[in-house]
């Protein structure tokens, strides 16, 4: 069977414009997807995050061979804390009671606190910020969602 020829009116036909210089190029359609622009403010405050982040220790975890028990610190800094008179730890560790564990508040405004958990297991937990604020930890291993909208912090030991 022989390849039938299609009829002029059918060819399609490439333009070519002239470019600035004058010479005749073929142009080619690429997109380019835009880059995200933060603003001058928000670029600061990312800046800002990510220098406090880089200077903290995160959740330090404490193994000891002959103990199936690891010491967890966790810590909430100052700057999250904001003026906060009382900051508890909440978690699958201590059944989500906001009275079971209460962080120490350290002189430098720090709070913290360390926990004896059950190795080879996955917590989730939050902070509790003066009875009222939820917060997650920067430093977690990662996150995951609850049933009320938002994200829950996650350690691994």
């Amino acid at each position: 069977m022989a390849k039938k020829e299609p009829k002029e009116s059918e060819k399609i036909k490439l333009s070519k414009q002239p470019s600035p210089a004058g010479e005749m190029k073929k142009s080619a359609m690429k997109v380019q997807p835009k880059k995200r622009q933060l603003s001058k403010e928000k670029a600061e405050v990312h800046a800002d995050q990510k220098k406090r982040v880089s200077g903290m220790k995160g959740i330090k975890k404490e193994y000891v061979e002959s103990n199936p028990y690891c010491r967890v610190t966790f810590m909430v800094l100052k700057e999250a804390a904001g003026e906060a008179k009382r900051v508890a730890i909440l978690g699958d560790f201590n059944e989500w009671d906001k009275d079971a564990a209460p962080m120490k508040r350290l002189r430098n405004g720090n709070f913290e606190i360390s926990l004896e958990l059950p190795s080879n297991r996955e917590y989730r937990f939050r902070y509790l910020i003066d009875g009222s604020r939820w917060e997650n930890d920067l430093c977690a291993d990662r996150y995951e969602p609850n049933p009320y909208g938002c994200d829950d912090s996650v350690v691994i030991i």
